[in-house]
């Protein structure tokens, strides 16, 4: 989750009505030329020596490397309170989830060349402060070795709020927070027509992006069961919050609609000055009735309701921009993979047609079927007499020809589809990262886990 960035403003207007809200989702839209891209992505951090997690405080430790990516390339640190929780510079930031997985939210840039660049940027900064403190990062989407217990936790107010709340609403939500690690992309629409249609798409191809990015098989020293994990965890998180959003393809679907959905979405909590209010379980139509428990008569901003829309997890997420939110994180090339299999899809017309074409005969029990056979199987789970792989394979094709047509050029003349080349290579084979690591813990590593941390780097 991205750390904000900005203290909420108290004397901002207040919200007066829902119709506010819907036009803040409609002020996303942008004309093509204005589309950007966004990669999110998250790793663990770990002691060389130990093979541990990277504690909050200490000589090796997640405060010590944010300390040093201020002090050597020139961040700004985000502070609560007392503690250092997270970065900013030029319109990125870096942030920590719940169990100190260290997250970099990319600035908007205008193709994948870019996207690369800039996280190869990231991970060569991080690993000039974790270099000297002897440890570094595992690109996998789940902790394959910390138990809950041995995974440390971060000095954040959200968490702890977030933390009492999950064990009230399903039985793996601290798990999400805590154990888990993905890679995302975020992406504009040009208007509330076409933000539904690739909201369309992009919901009922989520499951084909887990499939393909599949890369969690372990979880406390042994498998798991499943080839996304982190995946199968998502299903059993909040059922209020997380999801297929069936909703999205009734007749009629619009940012109004959504925005009912998020008014119905209990709340977590409040910020106030530099403090979070702990507001779980509680209606944030109460609160612009100025009826919230917490804060009586008081009614929110619009930062508040920002806020709020954070909080809530499907598998695609509609801000004033759009979030994939299906993929786990992986080592280097397979972050830029995620925004090039999006970004050949949403943002050309022809292949955003085709995609359509491709899933809008399937219906909500088949898009729930293939979501829910995906964690485990893979690429292998069945869809609509077919499998993940057949529908991989023609989504890619389409992405490729997305990214063809785009003509976004590097310095030497290459187009972005180089970016497809694992997934290609993925979806030709029908072997994902989860089976070849599987492969590896049976074969040459005899087992061992602790083979991974050589291994899987980012």
């Amino acid at each position: 989750m991205t750390t904000p960035t900005r203290d909420i403003d108290e004397s901002a207007p207040r919200i007066a009505g829902k119709r506010e809200l819907v036009e803040r989702l409609a002020g996303g839209s942008k004309p093509k030329a204005q589309w950007r891209i966004g990669t999110e992505h998250e790793k663990f951090g770990f002691t060389e020596g130990t093979l541990r997690p990277l504690p909050y405080d200490g000589p090796a430790s997640i405060k010590a490397l944010l300390e040093g990516i201020a002090t050597k390339f020139g961040w700004e640190p985000i502070l609560e309170g007392a503690y250092i929780i997270g970065l900013k510079k030029n319109g990125a930031s870096v942030s920590l989830e719940p169990g100190g997985q260290f997250e970099l939210s990319g600035a908007p840039v205008e193709d994948i060349h870019q996207t690369a660049d800039e996280i190869a940027s990231h991970m060569r900064e991080a690993r000039a402060v974790t270099g000297p403190m002897g440890a570094d990062f595992l690109g996998l989407g789940f902790s394959p070795l910390w138990s809950f217990d041995e995974t440390p936790s971060m000095p954040k107010g959200r968490y702890g709020i977030m933390k009492a709340y999950m064990e009230k609403v399903g039985r793996l939500g601290r798990q999400m927070m805590y154990r888990s690690c993905t890679v995302q992309t975020n992406l504009d629409f040009g208007s509330e027509a076409d933000m539904v249609k690739k909201l369309r798409v992009s919901l009922a191809l989520q499951p084909i992006a887990t499939a393909l990015f599949a890369n969690s098989p372990f979880a406390e020293g042994r498998t798991n069961g499943f080839l996304s994990y982190r995946s199968h965890v998502w299903m059993d998180t909040d059922p209020d919050r997380t999801g297929m959003l069936p909703f999205a393809f009734e007749q009629g679907f619009g940012f109004e609609q959504y925005v009912d959905f998020a008014l119905d979405v209990p709340m977590y909590f409040v910020r106030r000055e530099g403090k979070y209010i702990d507001a779980s379980g509680l209606s944030f139509r109460d609160f612009m009735a100025g009826k919230l428990p917490v804060l009586p008569g008081e009614l929110p901003a619009m930062d508040d309701f920002d806020d709020h829309l954070s909080t809530i997890f499907p598998e695609v997420r509609l801000k004033t921009f759009l979030e994939m939110r299906g993929a786990d994180s992986g080592q280097e090339a397979m972050l830029s993979a995620l925004s090039a299999f999006w970004v050949g899809v949403l943002y050309d017309e022809v292949a955003l047609d085709g995609a359509w074409e491709l899933v809008k005969g399937w219906n909500a029990a088949e898009r729930q079927s293939l979501r829910s056979a995906v964690p485990m199987l893979g690429l292998k789970a069945p869809m609509a007499g077919r499998t993940a792989q057949d529908v991989a394979k023609d989504v890619l094709a389409l992405s490729a020809a997305g990214l063809k047509r785009r003509k976004r050029l590097d310095a030497k003349g290459g187009d972005e589809t180089r970016y497809l080349a694992d997934l290609m290579q993925i979806a030709e084979s029908g072997v994902t990262a989860a089976e070849r690591l599987l492969a590896a813990y049976h074969g040459p590593w005899k087992r061992d886990l602790r083979r991974a941390f050589a291994d899987v780097r980012v």
